[in-house]
């Protein structure tokens, strides 16, 4: 499905298969995930981007050929692309390794045509392996809301048995709620009304808070103050609510892109050695990390599937905050 202008519509269209340069691999595509930051594309708003462009970057296929110079894959081999799709190792922060910060980071379905079709082809080093025992339709939105989430909380200073509290449950928050559980942390989730009070609980949620109905920073502090609140909701008011709610060197740890600024009062975080941080995606090795530890410890999302030419019925669904809680295209 492409895309030939920005605010176009999804267009099916056929194409010649792409061969993969050196250092490439070809994967043929079984599912890809529909994620927000997919309106970059749709809308034209990602900077420098070109079109005609295929959007996705939450795939998952099997390796079907590869480019020269490639050793580390092989023909048949299941795996997939997440957000993050190359980096350059060259320059300092992938000298430093810290390549999720590389200065020309490509980004896949963005820098190149990504998961939206029946074959995409991707830098080697932007490849990850698939447990066998998650389904495709399962591990697609793990290679974005999956280790967005998961990645933001393992590298946290938090403990077993601390409090993280969890800000929206939605298509990111619902699994942030499953991975806090998971990791021993008590968590508590935030939301507003109690439609999905029932939900968090199941997904492991100790305590719930209705933001609508109580002040969610004070119900915080009488579980004693949270020690990481993972913010998952793209809402500045939302956030702003709960930063009162950090305990002592509490960290409010921001993985949602909200429109607007956010506004923080320091006295909320002098007093308790309190901090903001914002934290990315992941590398591929990330997403490996990721998939292993959603398979040991059972985590899938929750999704709603659509067939690749029904794209533009999924990605409304999406983009209007319809569905619970990815979509998924299958191919």
């Amino acid at each position: 499905m492409i895309i030939n202008k920005a605010g176009g519509d999804f267009q099916l269209v056929e194409r010649e298969i792409p061969q993969p340069a050196p250092d490439q691999v070809r994967i043929k595509v079984n599912a890809c995930g529909i994620c927000h930051s997919d309106a970059f594309v749709k809308e034209g708003t990602y900077p420098g981007i070109s079109y005609p462009r295929i959007p996705g970057h939450e795939i998952v296929g099997t390796v079907d050929a590869l480019g020269a110079n490639v050793k580390n894959w092989e023909k048949g081999q299941r795996v997939g692309v997440g957000w993050h799709g190359g980096h350059c190792f060259n320059c300092d922060a992938c000298r430093d390794g810290d390549f999720i910060q590389c200065e020309n980071a490509q980004v896949c379905g963005i820098s190149y045509d990504g998961g939206y079709a029946e074959y995409l082809v991707a830098p080697q080093e932007a490849v990850a392996s698939i447990p066998d025992d998650l389904k495709d339709v399962d591990a697609a939105p793990l290679l974005c809301a999956g280790i967005t989430t998961y990645n933001a909380l393992r590298n946290t200073d938090a403990k077993p048995g601390d409090l993280v509290a969890v800000q929206g449950i939605g298509g990111l928050g619902h699994l942030g709620l499953q991975y806090a559980h998971r990791m021993g942390f008590k968590t508590v989730a935030i939301s507003r009304g109690t439609d999905k009070k029932q939900l968090a609980m199941d997904l492991g949620a100790d305590a719930f808070i209705d933001a609508k109905a109580e002040d969610p920073a004070k119900e915080l502090q009488k579980h004693g103050g949270a020690r990481i609140i993972l913010a998952t909701a793209p809402s500045a008011k939302a956030i702003e609510s709960v930063i009162g709610g950090l305990g002592r060197n509490g960290q409010l740890l921001i993985v949602a892109a909200t429109p607007e600024g956010v506004s923080v009062n320091p006295f909320s975080l002098i007093g308790n050695r309190a901090s903001v941080q914002g934290w990315p995606s992941g590398t591929a090795r990330d997403s490996e990390d990721t998939l292993q530890f959603s398979a040991l410890a059972g985590i899938t999302p929750q999704i709603e599937t659509f067939p690749l030419e029904k794209a533009n019925e999924a990605y409304a669904r999406m983009i209007n905050n319809e569905a619970r809680f990815r979509v998924v295209l299958t191919v």
